[in-house]
């Protein structure tokens, strides 16, 4: 039982995954904290003035951006040997369950990193917090107390290419809820064909407009709006990224067992877990 479950668990995280981790760089780590990457600034060559000059040293800025692991933990009783050989199914209710409750922490792992400090440094003790500087609400344009909208996209986009970011091999994405998909529906510029070579709208719904891959994630509210004392609660945050300026760092992805519990009448339990860190880059 206990091997054909983590199978089954397995084989659906790998087939669906969760719906930002396609989304970000992946990588596995292991210790109680791990470097997620280098991180070496931009330099300028020097012009040679002259013959048999001195060869110029140019020193390359460099620095480290950490991640620390979350740990994850799921676990359901099951009643009888009916509903315990229900675990061979990979259809069982309680496989899915386990399987969405995984996908919803490594979401939620991932949607944490993007406004929260980051820890950069030699040992991962510099704190770098988010630069406010990257709002959209700060840019020319796009202020103001509205919902999502083209003018707040071709904000975003612009931040992001005047970072350098590759937009031709460095695909962007932005999570989404209702409220915000629900608002490019009212832009002109996002249904109608005058303004796009190819339809945006599929069967009703935008998964794509100027470049930009949405990504529909029902509970960023509850992570990051009023659990954060930089965001108030009155704005709602969307997060704009390219896929390589995000980590999703992978301590330990799935283990399961299945177990008979003697405190609980002899019950057997269901028990996941897994352990999730991330990080901007």
């Amino acid at each position: 039982f206990v091997q054909q479950y983590s199978t089954n668990v397995e084989l659906l995280l790998q087939q669906r995954g969760g719906k930002l981790a396609n989304a970000v760089m992946v990588e596995n780590f292991i210790g109680k904290a791990a470097s997620a990457v280098e991180q070496f600034g931009a330099v300028k060559p020097i012009k040679n003035m002259a013959r048999h000059s001195d060869t110029p040293l140019i020193s390359t800025p460099s620095d480290k951006r950490w991640v620390f692991p979350t740990d994850y933990d799921w676990a359901d009783l099951i009643d009888n040997q009916d509903r315990l050989r229900m675990l061979v199914d990979p259809q069982s209710p309680y496989v899915m369950n386990g399987v969405e409750a995984m996908r919803r922490a490594q979401d939620d792992v991932i949607l944490q990193a993007f406004f929260a400090t980051s820890m950069t440094g030699e040992n991962g003790s510099t704190s770098t917090i988010w630069d406010t500087g990257q709002n959209v609400a700060n840019t020319v344009g796009a202020a103001g107390a509205t919902g999502l909208n083209v003018a707040k996209l071709r904000a975003g986009k612009k931040l992001l290419m005047a970072a350098g970011v590759d937009l031709e091999n460095d695909p962007v994405f932005m999570a989404i809820t209702a409220a915000d998909h629900d608002n490019l529906l009212n832009e002109q510029q996002a249904i109608n064909l005058d303004y796009n070579t190819t339809p945006v709208l599929v069967d009703g719904r935008i998964t794509a407009f100027m470049g930009v891959n949405f990504i529909h994630v029902e509970y960023t509210n509850a992570t990051y709006d009023a659990a954060s004392t930089l965001h108030p609660s009155t704005t709602r945050y969307a997060p704009m990224w390219a896929k390589s300026g995000m980590k999703l760092g992978i301590w330990n992805d799935v283990t399961t067992s299945i177990d008979r519990r003697a405190d609980k009448r002899n019950s057997w339990q269901v028990y996941i877990t897994a352990t999730y860190g991330s990080t901007r880059l």
